[in-house]
């Protein structure tokens, strides 16, 4: 009887594409199945069986965690706390705002059911997270900031593609060089939403379509481009299709701050990353922290809601505690 973690999926778009890829780089772990609400006999996977989510209580003993790959405007504030009850849980629930009330709802259904859920987790948040605490807590006389992108904001291309006139589009969010520039001197400057990121959108728009109208929904949109300098192109689907076919993505996290005597001892934290693919660097990051979530299950004292600021770096590698001291410490 094989000894490796068992994973499932909930939902198979990109991120639970990745998922499939991701677990089988883990030697540790075994994909169990994928949970589809659509038809299993349309679903193509990588080879993953694929079942009815109708039929997910029946396989309740066949699998150690369930990975949530839903978005998380609809589908995870109902999804986690619900399938909590019967299993032990990961999400990449991003909706800032609202974690505390995701993670209250998701704590109180995973404890009255003995289950162990990680909420949240993938890059940002998740990763950049981290990285925000640790440069808040080494140099707690600083200044924090996050940048985003280049990369292709898949919310910010939906909002664009629901626009009338608009067959397909992408969008970038990109960093404003000027602003990480001064971070990255220790100006500690205060920076408004338009001075960090600009957003940049490839459209491709129906034949006969009111282009200028287009720009202006898009540049004028609330919450997602008013805030922004926003440029937009117009382009062929053979155009979009060809450069800007990928989804890459990425960020910095940086703190600036000083020790010792007031101005005389400066510091720079700086946390990169550089995706070709969002999804499948996200659904890395969950496959590792399912470990975490199988090995807190097993201990069978663990049971509730945590986010990566409650696990133990340890608990995400496959390698044993004196492997860990000996390679990496």
């Amino acid at each position: 009887m094989s000894n490796k973690i068992k994973i499932a999926v909930l939902g198979y778009g990109n991120l639970g594409r990745g998922v499939e890829l991701a677990v089988r780089q883990s030697d540790d772990m075994e994909l169990f199945g994928v949970f589809s609400r659509r038809n299993p006999s349309d679903v193509k996977t990588q080879g993953a069986k694929v079942f009815a989510v109708s039929e997910i209580l029946n396989h309740k003993n066949d699998f150690d965690v369930l990975i949530l790959c839903g978005g998380s405007a609809t589908d995870l504030p109902k999804q986690t706390p619900e399938f909590v009850q019967n299993f032990n849980c990961v999400d990449s629930f991003d909706t800032h705002a609202n974690i505390p009330q995701h993670f209250a709802a998701v704590d109180k259904i995973a404890k009255q059911n003995g289950k162990v859920c990680v909420i949240s987790a993938g890059w940002d948040p998740g990763l950049f997270s981290l990285n925000r605490l640790f440069g808040a807590a080494f140099l707690p006389k600083g200044e924090s900031y996050t940048f985003w992108g280049k990369g292709v904001s898949q919310g910010h291309s939906d909002a664009i593609r629901r626009i009338e006139g608009v067959i397909d589009a992408r969008q970038y969010t990109i960093p404003v060089e000027s602003a990480l520039d001064r971070v990255r001197k220790g100006e500690n400057p205060n920076l408004s939403t338009r001075e960090k990121h600009t957003r940049e959108c490839f459209v491709v728009a129906a034949e006969g379509a009111d282009l200028e109208k287009i720009e202006k929904e898009i540049v004028t949109m609330p919450n997602y481009f008013a805030d922004y300098d926003t440029t937009v192109h117009f382009i062929d689907m053979e155009t979009l299709q060809r450069q800007h076919a990928g989804i890459p993505h990425g960020g910095f996290v940086l703190r600036s701050g000083e020790t010792g005597v007031a101005g005389e001892t400066k510091h720079i934290i700086e946390f990169a990353l550089k995706l070709d693919s969002n999804p499948e660097f996200t659904a890395s990051v969950l496959v590792a922290y399912a470990r975490a979530v199988a090995r807190l299950a097993k201990k069978g004292d663990s049971a509730g809601a945590y986010t990566v600021f409650d696990i133990a770096p340890a608990l995400l590698a496959p390698q044993t505690a004196e492997e860990l001291r000996k390679d990496f410490l």
